[in-house]
């Protein structure tokens, strides 16, 4: 491996000087993967004990996850029949005390965190090293928790529940998870006890995915969340795949992109093991975004691509409905074009409608279905104790929700020129991440999967540090006292207070534009 010393990088122009002030930061020559480019002489000693810290830390955390994953029948629920042959796999002779495996999550929650921390300010002070051990890393991680069952949540046995009720030629969105057990159906033992009474609140391409793993699965609840699983897990590698190919000339932001999303072992947790649509959502999403190409804000994209923009972003709202921000950041950068917002239109709408008008009415009103509650880890609690006042949680949130918008979209900096759907698309994201009642962490997977493309800002600590306080009350906590304790805290306590922290330093870095952190060797306040 050999070092370069930064006086021997070739620095064109500060692309923030041509652009008005953006976080992009300056083109460097590309260096091939084995190089690794020194940091300061200043900062060379912290800056290594700060490198080699994110190796130990995000490796431990994925090897817990791992072993959790493996370990999975002795101390997640529900119980489900395992196949006699082929996967989904399951170690199901060892036993574990479910506070044990909780306690050991939440460590390799704090773990994975502070990794992907260390990381980024090490990329940031300057270190490079060969991405191929990372990509191998990641690659085995994704594959082994793929071929498990989902641990960490139970949301994938809802869904595999959801394509079941298809299959037997009944509606989701009027049929709930409880009905199977009355019918004493084979999914009946694994239908999960918290959503058995609700119907379905995602899309109907999300039930159309549901329904072809159903299909895959047949009466075998393990072969169903198996083949959801392998989907997601494939969607998650196309954004990695796709992001490092974007990047591949910039090492820099490459290796970042990877310490975000590839191998962040609470994307690996939240999105891979723990089995969400989230992450086909965020691929659709991501992609859609993309395929408008490289571009002026003043320069029209063809009719094609506006088209294909459309309908995957689309295709992501009708998986989940937030995805419809998307569909904003897509119009804000079309806006100038009236013809090609007409064109965007008419490709999502070419997607969304005919889901829709199959399923009827009932697929419509679930989007209204859950308006007023909240996730329990919300910092509204803080303020909002009246029941009166619950009553009308959607409609606060609403106004802030705008008005945190309106900012973040005057206030972001461009960081993207070349892109221009990237900008509005975090803005509205972040404001909506940041403000709505209703969060859980595999959400962050809509602004991680398109931060990964816009320059290193402090916008980056704060989406760490809402999907680590989310991830922690979400891990599953049978048994026990302490460990109840331990989870009440996290709940009511502590991801509350880093949620609501998340929110007002958002908003403070719109007000004071300090989005770019200060570079090593820089004296303190000033500008980078």
């Amino acid at each position: 491996m050999r070092t370069i010393a930064p006086e021997e990088h070739y620095r064109t122009p500060d692309l923030a000087q041509r652009s008005g002030g953006s976080l992009a930061p300056a083109r460097e020559e590309a260096l091939p993967d084995d190089v690794m480019r020194a940091p300061e002489p200043a900062a060379t000693r912290s800056t290594r004990v700060v490198w080699w810290l994110a190796f130990p830390c995000i490796g431990g955390s994925i090897l817990i996850m791992v072993a959790a994953a493996v370990i999975r029948s002795g101390w997640m629920y529900p119980p489900v029949a395992m196949p006699a042959v082929g996967p989904p796999w399951a170690v199901q002779s060892v036993h574990i005390s479910p506070g044990v495996a909780v306690a050991a999550l939440w460590v390799a929650t704090a773990m994975g965190a502070a990794g992907v921390v260390a990381g980024l300010l090490a990329v940031r002070r300057g270190t490079m090293f060969s991405i191929r051990p990372l990509l191998i890393t990641a690659a085995l991680a994704v594959a082994v928790l793929t071929v498990m069952l989902p641990a960490g949540s139970t949301d994938a046995f809802d869904y595999a529940s959801y394509g079941r009720i298809v299959t037997l030629g009944h509606s989701p969105y009027v049929m709930t998870p409880f009905d199977l057990r009355q019918m004493h159906d084979a999914f009946s033992v694994s239908v999960p006890v918290t959503w058995q009474h609700s119907t379905s609140i995602y899309g109907p391409l999300a039930t159309g995915v549901n329904y072809l793993a159903a299909r895959l699965g047949g009466s075998s609840v393990a072969r169903t969340v198996f083949w959801l699983k392998l989907w997601y897990a494939i969607a998650f590698g196309i954004v990695a795949f796709v992001m490092d190919r974007l990047l591949r000339r910039d090492p820099a932001r490459r290796l970042r992109a990877h310490l975000l999303w590839t191998i962040n072992p609470l994307l690996l947790w939240d999105l891979v093991a723990a089995t969400h649509v989230d992450a086909l959502a965020a691929g659709l999403g991501m992609l859609g975004i993309l395929a408008l190409g490289e571009h002026s804000v003043s320069a029209r994209p063809s009719a094609l691509r506006v088209l294909t923009a459309g309908a995957l972003i689309g295709a992501a709202a009708e998986i989940k409905i937030n995805y419809a921000l998307f569909g904003l950041g897509l119009a804000w950068a079309l806006r100038r074009s009236p013809l090609a917002l007409a064109q965007a239109a008419v490709g999502a709408l070419a997607v969304l409608l005919p889901g829709y008008l199959w399923f009827g009415p009932p697929a419509v009103q679930a989007l209204a279905e859950r308006r007023n509650i909240a996730s329990g880890d919300n910092f509204y609690r803080f303020f909002v104790v009246e029941p009166e006042w619950r009553r009308h949680l959607a409609a606060i949130a609403v106004v802030l929700a705008v008005g945190m918008a309106i900012l973040v979209l005057r206030r972001l900096p461009e960081g993207a020129p070349t892109r221009p759907a990237i900008r509005p698309t975090i803005a509205l994201s972040a404001a909506w991440l940041s403000i709505w009642p209703y969060q859980l962490p595999w959400y962050e997977a809509m602004i991680i999967c398109l931060l990964v493309l816009y320059p290193a800002s402090r916008l980056d600590w704060l989406v760490i540090a809402m999907i680590t306080a989310g991830t922690l009350p979400n891990i599953p906590a049978p048994g026990g006292q302490v460990n109840t304790a331990v989870h009440q805290f996290f709940m009511v306590s502590l991801a509350p207070l880093v949620l609501l922290a998340a929110a007002i330093g958002l908003a403070a870095l719109c007000v004071t534009g300090r989005w770019k952190p200060r570079e090593p060797g820089r004296p303190p306040g000033t500008a980078a």
